[in-house]
């Protein structure tokens, strides 16, 4: 049996962990707060650069009072985060699937205008039509 396994009880390594894992939890909350401070478009950036010292000089009390102060406007700007990548994604497949999210009377409404145009003729209108009934 080494010397290390004699010196650390299951207490310790109980303890050992539980301070590990609060370690973790408070860095991640330091990198969320953070980031949010330089996400957010209502501050000013003095304000931005008061948040950041504050966190660095007494980094539990600014960061408390991040949360207390502003914790509802990062909830709002991570739904806004959201919101933005969920509409990327959707333009994304939209494009990737060759559809443009309308409904079937959309397409035919827009292969209307564009034969009157006369960007397209009968037969591509006729194609094109077949395939947005199809």
């Amino acid at each position: 049996m080494s010397v290390l396994a004699v010196d650390w009880g299951t207490g310790e390594v109980f303890w050992s962990l539980l301070w590990f894992f609060m370690f973790f939890i408070w860095i991640w909350l330091l990198i969320g707060v953070i980031g949010d401070i330089f996400r957010s478009h209502d501050l000013s950036g003095v304000a931005k650069a008061a948040w950041v010292i504050a966190i660095i000089i007494v980094p539990y009390l600014g960061v408390f009072l991040y949360l207390i102060i502003r914790g509802g406007k990062m909830h709002e700007h991570a739904l806004q985060a959201h919101e933005q990548r969920d509409a990327a994604l959707r333009t994304y497949i939209q494009g990737a699937a060759g559809t443009s999210g309308g409904s079937t009377a959309d397409e035919l409404e827009k292969l209307a205008r564009l034969r009157e145009q006369g960007a397209i003729d009968d037969e591509e209108y006729a194609t094109a039509k077949s395939r947005a009934l199809a």
